[in-house]
């Protein structure tokens, strides 16, 4: 059989689970843009605070490229580094309160350098069931032995932690890209302090919180400039000593193109706004958005779970009819049974935006799944 041949018949299946995907293109500014020229409001970006539309972070991004040119042309360690990616990292360890940051081109990137670098025979990974694909697969290039732990279950983790021998690293999202919930992380801290663990937190999604304890335990912090920056790129914080490591041996930074110079400016932009009044309103309005959907849920990801995945797609259908799009979320993004709409609030959009939706939900022919 060609591989033209098998190709066609891998799609064959995918069609016939019902979980074909395809590319459509969404041209929007901001949650509302045209899809298949119909005009529609979207309820799927992680720009959680609007910033990717902000003027001084656009003006950022055009200034960056009149100044840099389009690309960093090398990578980091030869000729890629500009005095951009610097006053970047040191804004990201600032507001990290660590003593250095390092960007990488993209968050899945940050998480494959962190994990290979520091996992190796002698070492134990545990790894939150729910963690995103970056994390596991970076536990994967790890070489290190990797246990997973039920969903924020802490008994079971301390179980576990409590019968591994060797240098150990709990690494967990601080907030679940499927489901929104927030990992414990005060409880988190205390384990990896009494069994002398690493504690790693993927703070893409965190743009509500939870803030960790910084004083508890040995911390490393990972995220993302793609949510609620609104640009491009993924960063690790921590100590000098392991931030330099990365810089030495991660090859996920170390051969590939460094971060375009307007992607760096326009991170830095939105990170002076997040750390402002302006950004603290942005999340006050963000809030309120999320109360009225579904009040109390800790952050702006708010799934509803439908089963399976024909349900789904009959759901985000039935939206689109109404002028509303959330693409169905199948397996194997979530587990079997639990296919959804992963609605996405963000602060750019309004309240009567938000109350449509509401009432949309409620009028939906596909009955939602208790989990």
């Amino acid at each position: 059989m060609s591989w033209a041949a098998w190709a066609e018949d891998q799609l064959a299946e995918i069609r016939r689970v019902d979980r074909w995907r395809s590319l459509v293109p969404f041209d929007a500014e901001g949650p509302v843009g045209t899809l298949r020229g119909r005009h529609v409001i979207a309820f799927a970006s992680n720009d959680y605070l609007g910033l990717s539309q902000h003027p001084r972070v656009r003006r950022a991004a055009c200034a960056a490229i009149e100044t840099f040119g389009t690309g960093s042309t090398a990578s980091r360690l030869v000729v890629g580094t500009r005095s951009l990616h610097a006053e970047l990292e040191a804004a990201l360890a600032t507001w990290k309160h660590s003593e250095r940051a390092l960007v990488f081109p993209t968050g899945f990137a940050a998480n494959l350098g962190v994990l290979s670098v520091l996992g190796g025979p002698d070492v134990t990974i545990f790894s939150d069931q729910l963690n995103h694909a970056s994390i596991i697969d970076g536990c994967r290039l790890a070489r290190a032995t990797t246990r997973i732990y039920r969903h924020l279950d802490l008994d079971d983790l301390e179980t576990q932690l409590r019968e591994a021998p060797g240098r150990r690293i709990v690494v967990s999202d601080s907030v679940f890209s499927m489901d929104g919930d927030v990992a414990p992380l005060a409880q988190l801290a205390g384990l990896c302090a009494r069994y002398d663990a690493l504690l790693i937190l993927d703070e893409a999604h965190a743009v509500l919180g939870p803030e960790p304890p910084l004083s508890e335990c040995e911390l490393l912090r990972v995220g993302t400039l793609s949510k609620t920056l609104g640009s491009l790129g993924g960063w690790v914080a921590g100590s000098r000593a392991l931030i330099e490591l990365f810089i030495n041996r991660s090859r996920s930074f170390i051969f590939t193109t460094g971060l375009s110079p307007a992607d760096a400016a326009a991170g830095l932009a939105a990170l002076s706004i997040l750390t402002s009044a302006e950004g603290d309103a942005l999340r006050a309005h963000l809030r309120t958005l999320i109360d009225e959907l579904d009040n109390a849920h800790p952050s702006p990801i708010v799934p509803v779970v439908l089963g399976e995945d024909r349900a789904a797609l009959q759901a985000t259908h039935e939206l689109l009819e109404r002028g509303l799009y959330i693409p169905a979320i199948r397996p194997p993004t979530v587990p079997r049974g639990t296919a959804r709409l992963r609605i996405a609030l963000s602060a750019a959009h309004t309240m009567p935006m938000v109350q449509q939706l509401r009432s949309a939900l409620q009028s939906l022919s596909v009955p939602r799944v208790v989990v």
